[in-house]
């Protein structure tokens, strides 16, 4: 886990592949950023996560969808269902998964943004440095913006 003194961002990132949480974090740690990481290998773990540390609401929550027990599109219809803190929750489904019906159901279970996962750790950094210089706070969604390439 991303150890940061002064972090200014909490973000979850919920994965069942160990590799992918690893770059993930690898990424984040090499861009440098003010952030603190929490990662989850799956989804019930995530929500477990979620609803232990309601004083420490997360901004941003990359959930991939295939994953054992509760994928990410249960675990979103979940978060979007539950506590008023986890409405505002910003969430960006991070998944191999090209699928036009996967795309729009995550949008219409109140997903943020859909980024396909890179090919590349390059492309990954860059993905993610994108994302993170998003303005959140006044952010509103917009399915013309949905997909992140």
């Amino acid at each position: 886990m991303l150890q940061t003194q002064n972090f200014h961002k909490i973000i979850y990132h919920a994965d069942d592949d160990e590799d992918d949480r690893i770059l993930f974090m690898d990424a984040v740690s090499e861009l440098d950023l003010a952030i603190k990481v929490k990662q989850a290998e799956d989804g019930q773990q995530l929500l477990h996560s979620l609803y232990q540390a309601m004083s420490e609401i997360p901004e941003l929550l990359f959930l991939d969808i295939n994953m054992p027990g509760k994928n990410g599109l249960e675990c979103l219809k979940e978060i979007r269902a539950g506590a008023m803190p986890f409405k505002a929750l910003k969430v960006i489904m991070l998944s191999t998964s090209k699928s036009n019906y996967i795309i729009d159901k995550s949008y219409e279970l109140g997903a943020d943004f859909y980024a396909v996962k890179p090919g590349t750790y390059q492309e990954l950094k860059k993905l993610l440095l994108d994302i993170f210089s998003i303005g959140w706070s006044t952010l509103a969604r917009d399915k013309t913006r949905f997909l992140l390439t």
